[in-house]
């Protein structure tokens, strides 16, 4: 058992993204697919697919690279700890390069990056940064 998950999570990405895998496997969870849903959908991921294995399943993701195979992740950052807990508000939700990264936040209503908090007006928990 892993103490923060979501770091491991973050950790095998940033691995594979230095050794230009196509894709890294991990074990599922909920907030995993909610990043990974986001991850997708502001583009720094190709896709992402749960398999069932009879357990807790697995979390695929395929990674994303450029035409000439430079990297779409540079960086993978987590921000909110198991020992120090990062919260924002709406009007605190940072914005990473400037806007050329995303902030993914936890709040009441999902996984969202800091794009989507600032046009639904919520805030939450920082999970990480990506850019």
């Amino acid at each position: 058992m892993w103490s923060d998950p979501i770091a491991d999570m973050l950790t095998r990405i940033r691995n594979a993204v230095r050794v230009r895998a196509a894709e890294v496997r991990m074990p599922s969870s909920r907030m995993k697919v909610g990043i990974a849903e986001v991850l997708k959908a502001e583009g720094y991921i190709a896709g992402f697919e749960v398999i069932d294995d009879g357990k807790i399943g697995l979390l695929r993701i395929q990674l994303k690279y450029g035409p000439d195979g430079e990297r779409v992740i540079n960086a993978i950052e987590r921000v909110s700890k198991p020992g120090r807990r990062v919260y924002a508000g709406v009007d605190e939700v940072p914005r990473p390069l400037d806007g050329l990264g995303i902030a993914v936040v936890s709040t009441n209503r999902g996984i969202k990056s800091d794009r989507q908090c600032r046009a639904e007006k919520i805030g939450g928990e920082l999970l990480c940064t990506v850019y």
